[in-house]
């Protein structure tokens, strides 16, 4: 398996995993085979994962089936997007003003008029407040919903959604698009790693995913390699179940050979099925078009699906940045998120969390930018039972941090969480033997449910 890292602003280094397989024979793509490779020997090797009775609660009624995951990448500045201060002094008001929205009372930035418009679909949470101001700490805090340690690496949300909601055997449970980054899977292990597109949809045009395009290859070519795995197996017998990476094979063939037989996994990543009513809910930029995947991946039975949009990181010219690119794609994007889902029956059944790694600093740079600042940032949640059309916490007349009490990571999680019917107090064993909670802190926000 290969590594790839590229670097933020504070230069540590962030790895994305899962992008290359080591078993070629198949002649699947590099993504594909990675992500059934991964679940094939993360399969046969033991004990991490292995679920507790001891530490699992009461049985929690789900109000979703599935989540869509929104990272903002580089942490956006909450007092210019969802939390803004017009009476806060010049040093820390910003450029934009305030804009209603369809639900009275509620304002944010007068460069979301999109999601001005669809308010009543999702829930602001103000005065979001943690402590960790490095990128990949407070990325890896707000994608597991617990405080990062050294001697444990967390599994994200995609990771327990997969492991407890599982996934149709034609596709896979947990889709990042175009990728993941991080360790995604923590102690869970690989098998519940993410299948990453390593692209973005083109409008208009087949996505053609590596490993599910059949070029060169037919579908009597697949069952003729099927065939072979299965007199493999009969040759190899014991031998093959007793080795970790060559009893994993069956369970990698099985799941390839499925998805690659079948049409479904194709047909889900093929925009060109959706109808004008529901394209024209979003715009061309790759991040939009990341959004109209999502929708169409969950409506075909994925359960948990990541978008990525970069480049909130402006320590520098700040306003001109969000002004003229991060807003209006953020906009398009995500407005057209909601109103799909909704139009296709899926909001309620769907839930939605967008987050960055932390907001920035209230008061203005000397290069018209704002630095990294966890104490006071927004997040926004949909769908899923949340209850839309309201703003949850506060944060400071300033923005300098909440007013009250703190919304933490930890409480989003677990409200996150609840909404999926999983139980955060339920335990997981790690490889070594150690009992751990999927979240280890944190309460319902009942204000959102």
């Amino acid at each position: 398996m290969k590594t790839t890292s590229s670097k933020y602003c504070d230069g540590v280094p962030r790895r994305d995993f899962l992008r290359v397989g080591a078993i070629s024979g198949f002649g699947l793509g590099l993504t594909l085979e990675g992500y059934l490779q991964g679940m094939a020997q993360g399969a046969s090797a033991g004990v991490a994962g292995a679920p507790l009775s001891a530490g699992a609660g009461p049985a929690i009624e789900a109000k979703a089936k599935a989540a869509i995951f929104i990272r903002l990448g580089g942490g956006p500045s909450h007092m210019d997007t969802f939390d803004l201060k017009p009476d806060a002094p010049d040093t820390h008001r910003g450029d934009f003003k305030p804009m209603g929205t369809n639900v009275p009372g509620i304002q944010i930035s007068e460069h979301l008029p999109k999601l001005a418009q669809c308010a009543d679909k999702y829930a602001i949470l103000r005065g979001v407040s943690h402590t960790l101001a490095a990128h990949d700490l407070g990325t890896l805090y707000m994608a597991t919903g617990n405080r990062p340690i050294a001697s444990l690496s967390f599994p994200s949300f995609g990771a327990v959604v997969s492991r407890e909601l599982g996934s149709d055997r034609e596709l896979p449970g947990f889709v990042a698009v175009p990728k993941e980054g991080n360790n995604p899977t923590g102690y869970l292990g690989v098998e519940y790693g993410p299948f990453e597109t390593g692209m973005a949809p083109t409008p208009g045009k087949a996505m053609e995913v590596r490993g599910l395009a059949l070029r060169g290859v037919t579908l009597t070519d697949v069952d003729r390699r099927q065939d072979m795995v299965k007199r493999y197996d009969t040759v190899f017998g014991d031998f093959a179940s007793e080795d970790k990476i060559l009893s994993g094979m069956d369970q990698f063939g099985q799941k390839a050979y499925h998805m690659m037989r079948a049409t479904k996994a194709r047909e889900a990543f093929d925009l060109r099925h959706e109808p004008s009513s529901i394209t024209g809910l979003f715009g061309s930029t790759p991040f939009s078009q990341s959004c109209l995947l999502a929708t169409r991946l969950v409506e075909s039975g994925v359960k948990f699906v990541t978008v990525q949009l970069g480049g909130w990181d402006t320590h520098a010219d700040n306003f001109a940045a969000l002004k003229n690119k991060l807003l209006p794609d953020l906009d398009g994007g995500l407005s057209g998120l909601f109103l799909a889902l909704a139009a296709k029956g899926l909001l309620d059944s769907t839930v939605v969390y967008v987050t960055g790694e932390f907001g920035r600093t209230p008061k203005i740079n000397p290069r018209a930018g704002r630095d990294h600042y966890p104490r006071a940032m927004f997040c926004l949640l949909a769908g899923g039972g949340i209850r839309g059309g309201q703003v949850v916490g506060e944060s400071d007349a300033k923005g300098e941090g909440p007013k009250d009490r703190p919304i933490t990571p930890d409480d989003i999680a677990a409200t996150f969480y609840r909404q999926l019917g999983i139980d955060v107090r339920k335990e997981y064993q790690t490889p070594s033997g150690r009992p751990v909670m999927i979240v280890r802190g944190g309460e319902v926000i009942r204000d959102l449910v």
